[in-house]
C-alpha cells in the first residue's frame, strides 16, 4: 500500500467532520477527490481496496466490480462502529448512499462522514415539487412588489400640489389592486425615504407629502394614516435617542406636525411628544419645541388652550431650574417668548410663522377628501406610548387589526378574578345572551353589561367604558332597543339610558332616530308586548325632548294601515296625557318652525282631529276625553304657529 499523505479519512477524525458546515464538507470531499487523484498513483487492485483511493479507482474505471464497493461500505461502517462483521445487507443505506458518492468520483467513505448530519440537526423534508412551487411563489411575489414599488416611487416624484388629484387616484386605484399591507408598507418607505434625509426639507414639500397621506387616509381607510404615523413616530424616537446631529429629528416632527395639521392625528400626541421633549430640556429638544410649535402652536390653542397652558407652565419651570445648564440663554429666552406669544394670542411675535400654505392645501384637502368624515371624527386619538409599545400591546386604535403578542395582563390574581367573573356572567347571562341572539363579542358585552348594572347610570359608564368605535359604537344602541322590547312588560331603565346617550352625543340620537324608524316599518311583525314597550319608550324620548317629534315623519299618513293607525294612537294619546301643557307647547312648535314638515303638520292635525278624538270619545271616560280635546287643541294652535307668518 502507498504512503498516506494525510489526505485520507483517516486525517479527520468523526466529530471534526461533524462540526463542519454542508458548504465546507463538499469543499473539503471535492479537494480531498482532487488532492489524491493529482498526488497518489493508482494502487494495485488486490484484496481490499485502499479506503483512500476507493474514489480514484472508480473514476479511472467506469465499470468497476460490485464486490469492491461491499468491502469499502463494510470497511466504513466497521470505522462508525457498526456490527462487528463489518457487513452491511445488500440494499441497505450505506450502500445507496456509496452508490450516489461513486457517481460524484469522491471517497465514499470520505464523503459519507462528510456529508451525514448528526441526528439534532434533522429539518422537514420538503418534497422537490412542493419546493419548486414555493420558489415560484416567492419569485413572483418579489417581482410584484419591485414593480409596485417602481409605480409607487414614479408617482411620489412627480407628486406636487397641481397634480396632487390626479396622483391622489392613481394611489386609490393602487390600493384597490393590491394588498393593502404591501401598499402601505411600500407608500411608507417611499415617503421616508424623500422626507427624512440628514439636511432640512423643504416645508412645501413636506405638507404635499402629509397632504397625499391624509387624502388616502380619509378615503381609502384610516390604516393608511395609522401605518404611516406608527412608522413615523418610532423612527422619530429613534432619532431622538441617538447623537446624529443631521434633520432627521426635524423632518420627522415636521411630517407628525403636519399629520396633525390636516387632521390625520389628534392633538393629544402632539401633546405627548411636547412633554417628552420638556422633560428632557436640553438644546437640541428646545429647537425641537419652538420648530413644532411655529407649524401648530395656534392649533393646539384652539383645540386644548387648558393643556397648552399646563405646557407652557411646566416649560417655566424647567427654564427657571435649568439656568446654570446653559451657557447661551438666548434659545431658552426665545422658546419662553414664543410659548407667551402663543398663550396670548399674538401671532406677530412669532417670526416667520405664515399660516398661509397649510390653509390653501386645506382648502385642497376639503375637494379632494369625497366621505363624509373629512373633518376631525376619522382622527387618530392615540398617545405616544400607545404608539412605541404598539408591537407589544397592539393597536388598539385600527379596527380589526390582529395581534398575537405577548398578553397585555400578567397579573395572575387579576387573571383569576376575571375567571370568576365570567365564570358567573357564563352560567346565567351568557345564556340569556345566547337564546336573544346576541352572535357577536361585542352584542355579548353590551348585553352582560346591561343585565348586570345597578342603576341606568352604572350601565351607561360601563358601556362608555367599553371603548367601541364608530359602527362598534352603534350596537349599544341596537341592543338597548331589542332588550326594551323584548321584556314582557315596559321596563323605564331602558328610556332613562336611551335618554342619558341622546343627550351625551348627537350621533346616539341619530342611531336612535334610526332604529326606532326601522322598528316602526316592521310594526305588523311586532308583538302586542314589544309594540307597547315601543310606544312606551318613544312617548319618553318625545316628551324629554331627547327625539323630536319629526320622528314620526317615516310614517305615511296616506297609506295607514291598522298596525301603524293603533301604534300613533297609543304614542299620541301617551303624549298628550302625560305631558305638561308648557311641555306639550314646546314639542309641537318645533315641527311649525321647519318648512320641508309641512306634510307631517297636516297629517298630524288630520290625525288629532280625526282619527284619536273619535275613538276617545267611544274608549275612555268624560274627564278623560274632555283633557284630550284641550290638549288636542293645544297642539293644533301650536302647529299652526309659525305657519301663519310663513304665509305672510
Amino acid at each position: 500500500m502507498g504512503e498516506d499523505r494525510g489526505y485520507g479519512p483517516q486525517a479527520l477524525s468523526l466529530n471534526e467532520t461533524l462540526l463542519l458546515s454542508t458548504a465546507t464538507r463538499r469543499e473539503v470531499g471535492t479537494r480531498l477527490c482532487e488532492s489524491s487523484d493529482e498526488e497518489e498513483p493508482p494502487a494495485p487492485r488486490e484484496g481490499r481496496a485502499e479506503p483512500g483511493r476507493a474514489g480514484e479507482e472508480e473514476d479511472g474505471e467506469e465499470a468497476s466490480d460490485p464486490s469492491e464497493g461491499s468491502d469499502v461500505e463494510g470497511e466504513w461502517e466497521s470505522e462508525s462502529s457498526t456490527p462487528e462483521d463489518g457487513r452491511e445487507p445488500e440494499g441497505s443505506e450505506p450502500a445507496a448512499e456509496e452508490r450516489r458518492e461513486e457517481e460524484v468520483g469522491c471517497s465514499p467513505r470520505i464523503n459519507a462522514n462528510l456529508v451525514k448530519s448528526p441526528p439534532h440537526s434533522a429539518t422537514k423534508y420538503i418534497p422537490p415539487q412542493v419546493r419548486k412551487a414555493q420558489e415560484t411563489l416567492d419569485d413572483k411575489k418579489r417581482e410584484e412588489l419591485g414593480r409596485l414599488k417602481k409605480m409607487v416611487n414614479g408617482l411620489i416624484n412627480r407628486l406636487s400640489e397641481p397634480n396632487l388629484p390626479s396622483i391622489s387616484g392613481q394611489m386609490e386605484e393602487l390600493y384597490m389592486s393590491n394588498s393593502r399591507k404591501d401598499m402601505n408598507e411600500t407608500l411608507t418607505e417611499t415617503l421616508l425615504n424623500a422626507c427624512v434625509t440628514a439636511v432640512a426639507m423643504p416645508a412645501r414639500l413636506v405638507m404635499e407629502h402629509v397632504l397625499l397621506v391624509s387624502i388616502l387616509h380619509h378615503n381609502v381607510g384610516i390604516e393608511v394614516g395609522a401605518h404611516f404615523l406608527e412608522a413615523v413616530v418610532k423612527k422619530f424616537d429613534e432619532f431622538c435617542r441617538s447623537d446624529d446631529e443631521g434633520k432627521e429629528c426635524e423632518n420627522l416632527l415636521a411630517l407628525i406636525a403636519h399629520l396633525y395639521n390636516f387632521h390625520v392625528v389628534h392633538s393629544l400626541l402632539i401633546f405627548d411628544i411636547l412633554r417628552k421633549l420638556v422633560g428632557i430640556f436640553t438644546e437640541k429638544e428646545i429647537e425641537l419645541i419652538l420648530f413644532l410649535l411655529k407649524n401648530v402652536g395656534f392649533s393646539l390653542r384652539k383645540d386644548d388652550a387648558l393643556a397648552l397652558k399646563e405646557l407652557i407652565t411646566e416649560a417655566q419651570r424647567k427654564a427657571n431650574s435649568a439656568e446654570k445648564k446653559f451657557q447661551d440663554q438666548t434659545r431658552v429666552r426665545f422658546m419662553l417668548e414664543t410659548m407667551l406669544a402663543l398663550r396670548n394670542n399674538d401671532m406677530r411675535k412669532i417670526p416667520g410663522y405664515d399660516p398661509e400654505p397649510v390653509e390653501k392645501l386645506r382648502k385642497l384637502q376639503r375637494t379632494l377628501v369625497r366621505s363624509s368624515g373629512s373633518g376631525k371624527d376619522t382622527e387618530l386619538r392615540v398617545s405616544l406610548e400607545s404608539l412605541l409599545s404598539a408591537d407589544r400591546v397592539g393597536r388598539w386604535w385600527i379596527v380589526g387589526s390582529s395581534w398575537s403578542g405577548a398578553p397585555m395582563i400578567n397579573d395572575t390574581q387579576k387573571k383569576t378574578q376575571e375567571k370568576v367573573h365570567v365564570g358567573k356572567v357564563s352560567s346565567k347571562i351568557l345564556e340569556l345572551a345566547r337564546k336573544q341572539r346576541m352572535n357577536t363579542d361585542i352584542r355579548r358585552s353590551i348585553f352582560c353589561v346591561l343585565m348586570t348594572s345597578e342603576d341606568f347610570l352604572d350601565a351607561f359608564e360601563k358601556l362608555l367604558k367599553l371603548g367601541l368605535k364608530d359602527q362598534q359604537e352603534r350596537e349599544i344602541i341596537h341592543v338597548v332597543l331589542h332588550c326594551c322590547l323584548q321584556e314582557k312588560t315596559y321596563n323605564p331603565f331602558y328610556a332613562f339610558l336611551a335618554n342619558k346617550f341622546c343627550e351625551c352625543e348627537r350621533r346616539f340620537q341619530v342611531t336612535f332616530q334610526f332604529s326606532i324608524w326601522d322598528k316602526i316599518r316592521d310594526l305588523e311583525n311586532l308583538s302586542a308586548a314589544a309594540v307597547s314597550n315601543l310606544v312606551s319608550l318613544l312617548a319618553h324620548l318625545i316628551r324629554t325632548k331627547s327625539l323630536p317629534l319629526s320622528v314620526l315623519k317615516v310614517i305615511e299618513f296616506s297609506e295607514l294601515d291598522k298596525p301603524k293607525v293603533r301604534f300613533l294612537r297609543q304614542v299620541l294619546s301617551t303624549l298628550l296625557i302625560k305631558t305638561d301643557a308648557e311641555e306639550l307647547t314646546d314639542i309641537f312648535v318645533r315641527l311649525s318652525d321647519n318648512p320641508k314638515l309641512g306634510l307631517l303638520r297636516e297629517g298630524l292635525k288630520l290625525f288629532l282631529n280625526h282619527f284619536l278624538l273619535k275613538n276617545a270619545q267611544a274608549q275612555k271616560s268624560a274627564e278623560e276625553v274632555s283633557l284630550l280635546k284641550e290638549r288636542v287643541e293645544l297642539a293644533t294652535k301650536a302647529l299652526q304657529a309659525k305657519e301663519s307668518k310663513l304665509k305672510l
